[in-house]
């Protein structure tokens, strides 16, 4: 276990006191692998963005820091999944995408096919116009339709 301590400051920033006395304030807890590995490696940054400290097993982070971490990680994070594609507007670009996800149905628009970038095996992480990313763990666990958008897409 690492002998580490974690608060939040008045305005609400972390605060990390490592175990040789030094004090970091604004710390950023970073995934190593956000989608590949989510529960895996994090890197504890400080606020000018030098890691602080590496750690390799969350588990090993005393409870209550781990906890002040995920709950950090999970205002910064921020990416939907889709579960099913239902529609596109057009099959050439900008098309409107309405998807289901993890957090709901939603609309997106998808400027360009350079906008599905794919990440290992079948995973699939598509930029709507805003910046937002959805993930698509697998596009061949995609029904018959959500694979024939896509496929034109691709």
């Amino acid at each position: 276990m690492l002998d580490l301590l974690m608060s939040r400051n008045n305005a609400g920033r972390l605060v990390m006191t490592l175990p040789d006395g030094s004090v970091h304030e604004g710390v950023v807890p970073v995934r190593a692998f956000p989608v590949n590995a989510p529960e895996g490696c994090l890197a504890l940054m400080s606020a000018e963005g030098k890691e602080l400290l590496w750690v390799e097993d969350p588990m090993d982070l005393p409870e209550d820091v781990r906890t002040m971490v995920q709950k950090e990680i999970a205002t910064r994070e921020l990416m939907p999944e889709i579960h099913r594609i239902v529609s596109v507007s057009t099959f050439s670009t900008p098309s409107t995408w309405t998807v289901l996800t993890d957090r709901g149905s939603t609309q997106f628009v998808l400027k360009g096919e350079e906008d599905i970038r794919r990440l290992a095996g079948s995973t699939l992480i598509i930029t709507d116009s805003h910046g937002l990313r959805f993930l698509l763990r697998d596009m061949l666990a995609l029904d018959k339709t959500g694979k024939k958008i896509l496929d034109r897409f691709l």
